[in-house]
């Protein structure tokens, strides 16, 4: 994965508190065994009615939200179940962060293992941007990893924490596998002091002599 520091682009306002995985990706579209094609679950029984067709007043089928790259959602964001496939589904839904009060805690980790990021800011300043972006006309936003600010359109900005493991994933483009294997001069060097100190463990040694120490 690339590296980038900055989501920035269109928010859209998703007022609803405890928005669980089954509503994020219902079980329905979980039919397969890859990540491929959730893009359409996400968010259907929000974004379609009863007979299968778009409902126009919500947010993400009206004209001017489409394409965004940013939700602002409400509070408990992702609890419920701890289906990946949730995060598999809005970043193919093109969402690549959400600005939440707080999340489920698994959502959160799968997210920001799978680089979807996850903003944590107080409550009433979360209202304050589903204020603003609510209207079109201010709904873009930047956020600023390398800074953990987010900056709205007339430039106030807003801090947040990242855990540092997560920002550097979300940077430098890794996974959780990458992130382990770039660390991999310092699991070398580990493991060399950890068998000369204790030689019965290493396997690599002639059996006689692990069995001698």
């Amino acid at each position: 994965m690339a590296k980038r520091e900055t989501v920035s682009g269109i928010a859209a306002p998703l007022p609803l508190h405890n928005l669980d995985t089954d509503q994020i990706m219902p079980k329905q579209f979980l039919l397969g065994i890859d990540k491929s094609g959730l893009a359409r679950g996400v968010l259907h029984d929000l974004r379609m009615d009863a007979s299968g067709s778009p409902r126009p007043e919500f947010v993400l089928n009206r004209p001017e939200y489409q394409g965004a790259k940013i939700l602002v959602g409400g509070a408990n964001f992702g609890c419920g179940s701890s289906r990946e496939h949730a995060v598999w589904g809005l970043m193919q839904a093109g969402f690549e962060a959400v600005i939440a009060p707080s999340y489920g805690e698994i959502f959160y980790f799968n997210a920001l293992n799978n680089r979807l990021l996850l903003v944590m800011l107080a409550p009433e300043i979360v209202e304050r941007l589903m204020t603003l972006v609510s209207d079109p006309a201010q709904s873009h936003l930047t956020i600023d990893v390398a800074r953990q600010c987010v900056r709205t359109l007339d430039g106030t900005e807003y801090a947040f924490e990242l855990p540092e493991r997560q920002k550097r994933m979300f940077i430098e483009g890794l996974d959780t596998i990458g992130m382990t294997l770039s660390d991999g001069d310092e699991i070398k060097a580990f493991e060399a002091r950890h068998h000369a100190a204790h030689e019965w463990m290493n396997i690599d040694l002639p059996a006689q002599r692990r069995a001698a120490g």
